[in-house]
Protein backbone atom coordinates (compact mmCIF):
# COMPACT_ATOMS: atom_id res chain seq x y z
CA UNK A 1 0.00 0.00 0.00
CA UNK A 2 2.81 2.34 0.78
CA UNK A 3 4.37 1.62 -2.58
CA UNK A 4 1.20 2.48 -4.49
CA UNK A 5 0.78 5.71 -2.53
CA UNK A 6 4.38 6.56 -3.27
CA UNK A 7 3.88 5.89 -7.01
CA UNK A 8 0.76 8.06 -7.12
CA UNK A 9 2.56 10.87 -5.34
CA UNK A 10 5.56 10.63 -7.64
CA UNK A 11 3.39 10.59 -10.77
CA UNK A 12 1.44 13.64 -9.60
CA UNK A 13 4.68 15.47 -8.76
CA UNK A 14 6.03 14.58 -12.21
CA UNK A 15 2.84 15.92 -13.86
CA UNK A 16 3.04 19.20 -11.93
CA UNK A 17 6.73 19.55 -12.72
CA UNK A 18 6.08 18.97 -16.39
CA UNK A 19 3.35 21.64 -16.46
CA UNK A 20 5.56 24.10 -14.62
CA UNK A 21 8.49 23.47 -16.97
CA UNK A 22 6.43 24.22 -20.12
CA UNK A 23 4.47 27.46 -19.65
CA UNK A 24 1.89 28.15 -22.32
CA UNK A 25 3.19 30.42 -25.05
CA UNK A 26 0.63 32.55 -26.85
CA UNK A 27 0.42 31.85 -30.56
CA UNK A 28 1.87 34.30 -33.06
CA UNK A 29 -1.64 35.29 -34.16
CA UNK A 30 -2.70 36.02 -30.59
CA UNK A 31 0.29 38.27 -30.02
CA UNK A 32 -0.38 40.26 -33.23
CA UNK A 33 -4.16 40.37 -32.79
CA UNK A 34 -4.27 43.76 -30.98
CA UNK A 35 -2.09 45.32 -33.68
CA UNK A 36 -4.28 43.84 -36.43
CA UNK A 37 -7.45 45.10 -34.73
CA UNK A 38 -5.95 48.58 -34.34
CA UNK A 39 -5.12 48.71 -38.06
CA UNK A 40 -8.64 47.55 -39.02
CA UNK A 41 -10.26 50.20 -36.82
CA UNK A 42 -7.99 52.92 -38.21
CA UNK A 43 -8.77 51.83 -41.76
CA UNK A 44 -12.54 51.82 -41.13
CA UNK A 45 -12.72 55.17 -39.36
CA UNK A 46 -9.89 57.21 -40.89
CA UNK A 47 -8.39 55.88 -44.10
CA UNK A 48 -11.49 54.61 -45.93
CA UNK A 49 -13.62 57.79 -45.48
CA UNK A 50 -10.68 59.97 -46.55
CA UNK A 51 -10.21 57.87 -49.69
CA UNK A 52 -13.91 58.25 -50.54
CA UNK A 53 -13.71 62.00 -50.02
CA UNK A 54 -10.64 62.27 -52.26
CA UNK A 55 -12.41 60.31 -55.02
CA UNK A 56 -15.40 62.65 -54.83
CA UNK A 57 -13.12 65.72 -55.00
CA UNK A 58 -11.27 64.33 -58.03
CA UNK A 59 -14.57 63.57 -59.77
CA UNK A 60 -15.87 67.08 -59.04
CA UNK A 61 -12.67 68.63 -60.41
CA UNK A 62 -12.91 66.53 -63.59
CA UNK A 63 -16.46 67.82 -64.20
CA UNK A 64 -15.53 71.51 -63.91
CA UNK A 65 -16.42 73.60 -66.93
CA UNK A 66 -16.14 77.17 -68.08
CA UNK A 67 -18.71 79.39 -66.37
CA UNK A 68 -18.99 77.38 -63.12
CA UNK A 69 -19.00 79.44 -59.94
CA UNK A 70 -16.49 77.94 -57.49
CA UNK A 71 -14.88 78.44 -54.09
CA UNK A 72 -11.14 77.88 -53.73
CA UNK A 73 -9.37 76.46 -50.70
CA UNK A 74 -8.29 80.03 -49.88
CA UNK A 75 -11.95 81.09 -49.71
CA UNK A 76 -11.98 83.07 -52.95
CA UNK A 77 -15.27 82.91 -54.86
CA UNK A 78 -15.13 83.30 -58.61
CA UNK A 79 -16.32 82.13 -62.00
CA UNK A 80 -14.16 79.92 -64.21
CA UNK A 81 -13.03 82.02 -67.16
CA UNK A 82 -10.48 79.64 -68.70
CA UNK A 83 -9.32 76.07 -68.10
CA UNK A 84 -6.10 74.36 -69.06
CA UNK A 85 -4.79 70.96 -67.91
CA UNK A 86 -3.92 71.90 -64.34
CA UNK A 87 -4.44 75.69 -64.30
CA UNK A 88 -7.81 77.42 -63.95
CA UNK A 89 -8.34 81.15 -64.44
CA UNK A 90 -11.02 82.60 -62.15
CA UNK A 91 -12.83 85.86 -62.72
CA UNK A 92 -13.53 87.61 -59.42
CA UNK A 93 -15.23 90.94 -60.02
CA UNK A 94 -12.94 92.90 -62.30
CA UNK A 95 -9.78 90.82 -61.81
CA UNK A 96 -8.66 87.39 -62.95
CA UNK A 97 -6.60 84.99 -60.87
CA UNK A 98 -4.92 81.75 -61.87
CA UNK A 99 -5.18 78.72 -59.60
CA UNK A 100 -4.15 75.10 -59.69
CA UNK A 101 -7.09 72.81 -60.36
CA UNK A 102 -6.42 71.14 -57.00
CA UNK A 103 -7.16 74.46 -55.22
CA UNK A 104 -10.84 74.29 -56.15
CA UNK A 105 -12.80 73.30 -53.05
CA UNK A 106 -16.35 73.10 -54.37
CA UNK A 107 -18.77 74.28 -57.02
CA UNK A 108 -21.50 76.70 -55.97
CA UNK A 109 -24.82 75.79 -57.55
CA UNK A 110 -26.64 79.06 -58.34
CA UNK A 111 -30.05 77.32 -58.53
CA UNK A 112 -29.82 76.03 -54.93
CA UNK A 113 -28.66 79.38 -53.54
CA UNK A 114 -31.55 81.16 -55.28
CA UNK A 115 -34.04 78.69 -53.78
CA UNK A 116 -32.63 79.23 -50.28
CA UNK A 117 -32.92 83.02 -50.65
CA UNK A 118 -36.56 82.72 -51.81
CA UNK A 119 -37.50 80.64 -48.73
CA UNK A 120 -36.16 83.33 -46.37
Amino acid sequence: MKLSALLVTLSSIAAFAQEAAQPEQPSALASFLPLILLFVVMWLFFIRPKQKEMKQMDEMRKQLKKGDKVITTAGIIGTIANMEDTVITLRTGTSTIEFEKAAILRVINNDNSAKVEEKK
